[in-house]
């Protein structure tokens, strides 16, 4: 009888101790797929950083790209359609990459995402109201990635 109580309490003891490995194992468990979420979170987060850094670099070409076609006389010319369709593959490509344009003219100005560059005297126009773009603006990801420049009404 001796023997029987002290293999029950042996196997009590067990018991708990295989209670507290579980428990620490699952403790242990949880800890590591939320250690593992924020770590691919936080990549992610560095990838986004990155891909704007790439952006930021490609907006002067974008840029040249759009003064190029403004003062283009003719947009009929075989030449210029492929300089025109190098630039629209250019804008799908950031656009797939998050990016927008900031829309401007005829918009109330947004310190948010516009930036003054002059102001013009226009009767008849509401004040604070977009009349020109200078430069355009871009969000990436729902950020200000270049605030558009733009001359509003006085």
């Amino acid at each position: 009888m001796d023997e029987n109580l002290e293999i029950k309490k042996k196997l009590e003891e067990c018991d708990k101790q295989k209670e507290e490995y579980l428990a620490g194992w699952q403790r242990a468990r949880a800890d590591f797929l939320n250690y593992k979420k924020e770590e691919m979170e936080r990549i992610a987060e560095l990838l986004k950083y990155g891909t704007e850094e790439l952006v930021l670099k490609v907006l002067p070409i974008l840029d040249n790209f759009e003064s190029a076609e403004k003062n283009l006389s003719n947009k009929e010319d075989d030449n210029i359609r492929g300089l025109l369709q190098i630039k629209k593959q250019l804008q799908d490509l950031l656009k797939s990459q998050g990016m927008e344009e900031i829309k401007t003219v005829g918009e109330k100005f947004d310190a948010n995402w516009h930036e003054i560059v002059g102001e013009v005297e226009e009767r008849g126009k509401e004040p604070g109201v977009i009349i020109e773009e200078i430069q355009k603006g871009y969000i990436i990801n729902g950020r200000l990635l270049r605030p558009a420049k733009v001359k509003v009404v006085k």
